[in-house]
């Protein structure tokens, strides 16, 4: 059965700082690219950011540039999204998600439609 599991989430205050994971079941992280998306009450779901199998990166949202980092651990089948100096505009439901056995090293989606496998998503609140 292919998983992936988030965790991490929690109360923080603005400035504060939190480690996201998404630990992977059923398949070889290596084999396949994650992304990160949010849902913010009354809003849109919203790629933040992704991670394709060579490990480069892309951001989506511009205000999460250089706060938000993603990366990932093939040996832990794990994924995480390391989130700093946190703002109340942040506080969403955040779920990795991921595209198994594609061939594109390259693979870098932003649109939820594009993933096969979804997290039950980890709340993330930002106190003022």
């Amino acid at each position: 059965q292919l998983q992936l599991v988030e965790s991490g989430g929690g109360l923080v205050q603005a400035g504060g700082s939190l480690r996201l994971s998404c630990k992977v079941s059923g398949f070889a992280l290596e084999i396949a690219p994650i992304a990160w998306f949010r849902q913010a009450p009354g809003k849109e779901r919203e790629g933040v950011s992704c991670i394709n199998r060579r490990g480069e990166a892309k951001n989506f949202v511009d205000s999460v540039k250089g706060r938000f980092t993603i990366s990932r651990d093939n040996a832990k089948n794990t994924a995480y999204l390391d989130m700093k100096n946190l703002l109340p505009e942040d506080t969403a439901v955040y779920s990795c998600a991921s595209k198994v056995y594609d061939t594109n090293s390259t693979y870098c989606g932003r649109r939820g439609i594009e993933y096969d496998y979804w997290g039950q998503g980890t709340q993330v609140t930002v106190s003022s």
